[in-house]
Parts: C-alpha cells; structure tokens; sequence
C-alpha cells in the first residue's frame, strides 16, 4: 500500500512547522533538516530562511546529497516582519518585495525550485484595489523566481478567524492567480487542507473555486472551536480531540485530488504535511503520526 501511495505522490513535509523552533531561521535547523531527509517516505521538503550562512551551506549540500524536491516557504519571513504585499502603502509595499526577492535568492542558493508566499491582512475597504497591489507584488516577484528558476506559488488562508488575510477565499485567490499567469504561466495557488475549514469551504468548493491554477497542496489539520488550545490556524496534530480533519477528512480529500486530476495521470505530484506539535509534544511522534494518517487514508479509498 505503502508503494500504491508513492506512485501517485511525492510526499512531503513543512519542515519548520514539524519544528517550530526553526520557524525564525535559527535553532537546530541543520540536525533537524538532516532527520527529515534520512527518512526516504519524503521526497520533498520545505524550509524557511536560514540565517546562519554556514547552516544555510550546509542544509543546501543535505538536500542535494538526499535527491530530494526543495521548496521555500516565505510565509514566516512574511508574517514574523509584518510584511503586506497587498499593501495601498506604496513604500510599505515596496519594502515587502524587496524582502521577498532577498528570499528568492536565499531559496536559489538552498537549491529550491519553488517559493512561497501568502497575502497580507485582509481589507473590507478597497478590497479591489488591494487585490491589484497584491498581483502587482506578486508579479514583481515572480520576476525574481523567473530568473532564479522558481516557480512561485501563493497559499491561501482564513479571511476571518486567525491570519486574517486577505486571500483569503480561493475564488478571489483564483481571481489573483489569473491575472498573475498573465505574465507568469507556472504561478499557482497552494491549497491547504488544515485551512479549509478555517477558510469556510470544503474541499470541492476551495478546488471548483481553483480550479486551473492549483499548484501546490498541503494537508494538515485545526480546531474551530473557540477557548480550545488549538483554535485557529495552529497545524495541530491530526487526531486530535477537537480537530476537524483525521483520516475520514484526509480521505474525502484525497478522493476530491482524484477526482479534479491533480493526483492520477502519471503523475507524482508534490502532497506536504503541514503538521506542528503543541506544547509538551514530541516533533518526530506527531510527523510519525501524519505518516499512519496519511497511509491509512490511501489504504481506505
């Protein structure tokens, strides 16, 4: 079963969320990359910025010794920095991509071949305009990765509950990404099982809304109700009483990638856990646990 799943995906994992303390770029970044790529059940990884170049060379020589695929996820500069590429500021929105092109040389120089971003705050006001400064940033770096050889990407997220951004709903997302490929023909959006339903919508509604532009899928899980620990946009393990998806979701989820052709065809697309531990949890436990998720859902379809 365990071959049946690698055939249709290459599995991956979100590796400064599996330890948050690399989230900043600093803490054991090497040791736990290094765990990562030992374990040939992932043929993909996704970091963040590394800020030590001595650990950033060496993280860069692990993942080309491990023959692994090589995403960076710009989302923890973004938000630790407090920067809006969707911004009406145009000096606030000039410093955000500036940062972001910075990012895409550090991804260039780790051997990624994807970048990732995501929008800035969410706005009632001037939402139009807002989502054209956003697609103006997103074009200017996709110039960047265009030059490096990334393909950029832009995960969505709840508009409402936790981050709060402004893509947002996946129609509007979609909307974005259009006009994007007008220039950018490998722009894609990342959809995100854990965020679907911070992010009011179930997996057939976020891929008919997305449909055409979906270029990358994480799945994870969270917790809805309010007062829980968990609440919002925390990655929790799945399983855990109170979160909204376990292997039933997971299931349903994979089903809806059959169904929309993303899994199938041949092809081997890119599938990354999303998964962070919370307090007093065990990093390699919780990513063990997401790996028997995952497993028993493809056993089940």
């Amino acid at each position: 079963m365990r071959d049946a799943l690698h055939a249709a995906m290459t599995v991956g994992i979100v590796h400064f969320l599996a330890y948050p303390e690399c989230l900043r770029g600093e803490g054991p970044v090497v040791e736990t990359v290094r765990r990562i790529l030992e374990d040939d059940f992932f043929g993909a990884i996704e970091v963040t910025q590394v800020k030590d170049p001595a650990a950033r060379e060496t993280v860069a020589k692990l993942c080309a010794q491990s023959h692994v695929q090589v995403g960076y996820g710009a989302q923890p500069v973004l938000l630790t920095e407090k920067l809006n590429l969707n911004s009406l500021d145009s000096a606030e929105r000039k410093r955000a991509v500036e940062r972001m092109k910075a990012c895409v040389d550090e991804a260039a120089s780790l051997g990624a071949t994807a970048f990732a971003v995501l929008s800035g705050p969410n706005v009632s006001a001037r939402r139009e305009e807002a989502m054209q400064r956003l697609t103006d940033s997103l074009t200017e770096i996709g110039d960047a990765c265009a030059a490096r050889g990334l393909r950029l990407l832009l995960e969505t997220f709840d508009f409402d509950i936790d981050k709060k951004c402004l893509i947002g709903p996946n129609r509007d997302g979609a909307k974005v990404a259009r006009a994007v490929r007008k220039r950018h023909k490998d722009f894609g959006l990342m959809l995100d099982l854990s965020h679907l339903p911070l992010q009011h919508e179930t997996p057939k509604q976020a891929f008919a809304a997305a449909k055409g532009v979906i270029g990358h899928i994480h799945i994870g899980n969270c917790v809805l109700k309010a007062g829980h620990p968990a609440y919002g946009d925390q990655h929790p393990r799945f399983g855990l009483p109170g979160g909204a998806n376990d292997v039933p979701e997971v299931v349903g989820f994979l089903k809806e990638l059959l169904t929309i052709g993303y899994l199938g065809k041949g092809r081997r697309p890119i599938v990354a856990f999303e998964v962070r531990p919370q307090s007093g949890e065990s990093s390699n436990a919780v990513i063990a646990g997401a790996k028997r998720t995952l497993v028993e859902a493809w056993a089940r379809l």
